[in-house]
């Protein structure tokens, strides 16, 4: 556990100079106990607008060196991957906004050393829900998402126009609109706390009403004997994340009375996810040594494969996988589909022959670049027996 003192002093490390690193930038300063160490950044020094010029650096041994924390939240798997080796292998602990990154290689890293995800996003929202909610005696049956809306193959002129308005980049727009960051999301979740998919891809009840939803959902928890993670696809709902809980000693006339319905399942909702300007209590339950708040788990079930969004030839490259045009990310449970790699390792992988939309990336199907990516995925890939 970090000392008083320590806590008065802790530098945090920022990676990325998006809009989360950006943002973190601003609220750091804010928060007791905490100041800015460095700023890590991929581009020129002097194009790196909203950042302190002083904090700014190329170097992530500049980065370590004035850090006691690391928030890894560039958004990219293969950036993340490079900074979070270096960083475990001091001795810092890391914390992330980048679920991509968990889903994709976070059980190889999460063995090495401090390392979880964040409050503000919606994996580290329900996982802090969740301790929530198991403090009052409750017993989660379904970690929910609500998405506003979904289109498996968006345009480009549809995302560029979202992304202008947004303040965001069109990868990461397209990520959001093909319903693969929703996807990476809830599989983080199911790792992270035990649960499971009832199908490929998740349900997706649509245009429901979230007590509608709740009862649905939670019946098929029940089931199965087993929690799921799943979302509700409906305009109406707020953007933020929901529980659906049994409770096994409260009476129903006290969880009535306090206005939770008539049972036997309540719904706990987070209406809202505000990333950076959350985060902050992530770095602070890390500093004060309380542990991991969400990570992939050395043992995960769930896996997000790639599925081909249009016909693609062979030898054709997928520059982007994550939020990119040629494929999209599906929930799958790695028992059932063991040879499909996670969407996040295609990032500059090379079709060995042509596929069809729809098909899913099977291993055979690409030769994958060889990078600490790979390499960390191949090490905590199950061996298959003999």
């Amino acid at each position: 556990m970090a000392n008083k003192e320590t806590i008065k002093q802790a530098r945090i490390g920022i990676s990325g100079t998006g809009f989360i690193g950006v943002g973190l930038h601003r609220r750091i300063p804010q928060c007791a106990g905490m100041k800015i160490g460095r700023v890590l950044t991929r581009r020129p020094l002097a194009s790196v607008g909203g950042i302190d010029a002083a904090l700014l650096t190329n170097s992530i041994d500049e980065l370590i060196e004035n850090s006691d924390l690391v928030v890894e939240c560039s958004g990219d798997v293969l950036r993340a991957s490079t900074v979070i080796d270096r960083v475990l292998s001091a001795g810092l602990p890391v914390v992330t906004m980048c679920a991509e990154f968990h889903v994709t290689v976070g059980s190889y890293f999460c063995t090495r050393g401090v390392l979880t995800d964040a409050e503000g996003d919606q994996p580290g929202s329900l996982a802090a829900l969740h301790e929530e909610a198991v403090d009052m005696g409750f017993h989660p049956l379904v970690y929910g998402n609500m998405k506003g809306f979904l289109n498996h193959n968006p345009i480009k002129e549809e995302v560029e126009h979202w992304a202008r308005r947004g303040g965001i980049s069109p990868v990461q727009v397209t990520s959001f609109t093909d319903g693969t960051k929703m996807q990476i999301e809830n599989a983080l979740v199911a790792n992270g706390l035990g649960a499971t998919i009832m199908q490929r891809g998740m349900i997706g009840l649509q245009n429901a009403l979230l007590e509608d939803a709740a009862i649905a959902y939670g019946r098929k928890a029940l089931s199965i004997h087993t929690p799921i993670v799943d979302y509700v696809l409906n305009p109406r709902l707020p953007a933020g994340v929901f529980i659906v809980s049994e409770h096994l000693s409260e009476p129903p006339d006290v969880l009535r009375y306090y206005k939770l319905g008539e049972g036997p399942f309540y719904t706990l909702l987070r209406p809202y996810h505000l990333c950076h300007l959350e985060l902050p209590r992530t770095i602070r339950r890390v500093l004060d040594g309380r542990g991991p708040l969400l990570n992939n788990s050395p043992a995960p079930r769930i896996n997000v494969a790639a599925v081909a969004k249009n016909d693609l030839a062979a030898g054709t490259r997928i520059e982007t996988a994550i939020g990119g045009h040629e494929v999209r990310g599906e929930a799958v449970i790695i028992e059932v589909l063991p040879d499909a790699p996670p969407i996040g390792l295609l990032s500059g992988a090379t079709l060995r022959h042509s596929v069809s939309a729809g098909q899913t990336i099977m291993l055979s199907d690409v030769d994958i670049p060889d990078n600490i990516v790979r390499m960390a995925w191949e090490s905590t890939r199950p061996k298959k027996s003999n």
